[in-house]
């Protein structure tokens, strides 16, 4: 079983890079105010499916490297640390993008919405990369099932993923008018995100090799 320790810091790894800024925010916030809530919710639904596909791939192909090849553990360990950082200075640097940079879209099916949102969380870079290289730095062989971990991990991200973004679904258009408006906002998210960002790759950087 996990410990709270873990799952806090996991939480807060998961809170973070949900709230920074991403294929799947841009998605679904265009997609709800270019076609409504019940468009954003079902775009939402293939997201989160392509989440479980995620978290079922990476959870078997971990338990496998991490039991196969001497290392590993510190070699994602080290990208997932250096992926944090970049994405810290995507919020960070000059002249960043807005976050809220909403595209137009044409109405789709329901069919068609779904397998939007599944196929862009496939090809969402953020998503595999976590999986890939921060969520393994939160298994301990010690405490049992690395399976087992790597479920249960992945079951608190897509929680938090699923959360954050239904509610960005609700408030869409409210949230991004008000940030076009409140410019200060915006830039107190960026460095609010980019800051928990670097110290939780330095954190990481930090750690003692297992």
């Amino acid at each position: 079983m996990l410990e709270l320790s873990q799952i806090l810091a996991f939480g807060l790894i998961c809170l973070a890079m949900v709230l920074t800024p991403g294929p799947n925010m841009i998605y679904l916030i265009s997609r709800s105010i270019c076609q409504g809530k019940t468009a954003g919710f079902i775009s939402l639904g293939g997201v989160a499916v392509g989440f479980i596909f995620y978290m079922l791939c990476a959870s078997f192909g971990i338990t496998a490297l991490i039991v196969a090849v001497p290392y590993a553990y510190d070699t994602i360990r080290i990208a997932g640390a250096i992926y944090l950082l970049w994405l810290a200075w995507k919020a960070l640097r000059p002249n960043a993008a807005p976050i809220f940079n909403v595209k137009d879209l044409s109405v789709d099916s329901p069919a068609k919405l779904f397998l939007m949102g599944f196929a862009t969380n496939l090809l969402n870079p953020k998503i595999a990369i976590m999986y890939l290289s921060l969520l393994p730095q939160f298994i301990h062989p010690q405490q049992g099932s690395i399976l087992w971990q790597s479920i249960q991990l992945g079951t608190i991200q897509i929680f938090v993923s699923v959360s954050v973004n239904a509610l960005i679904v609700l408030s869409a258009g409210s949230i991004a008018l008000f940030l076009q408006e409140k410019p200060l906002w915006a830039n107190i998210q960026r460095w609010l995100m980019g800051t928990v960002l670097a110290g939780l790759a330095v954190k990481i950087l930090l750690e003692n090799r297992r």
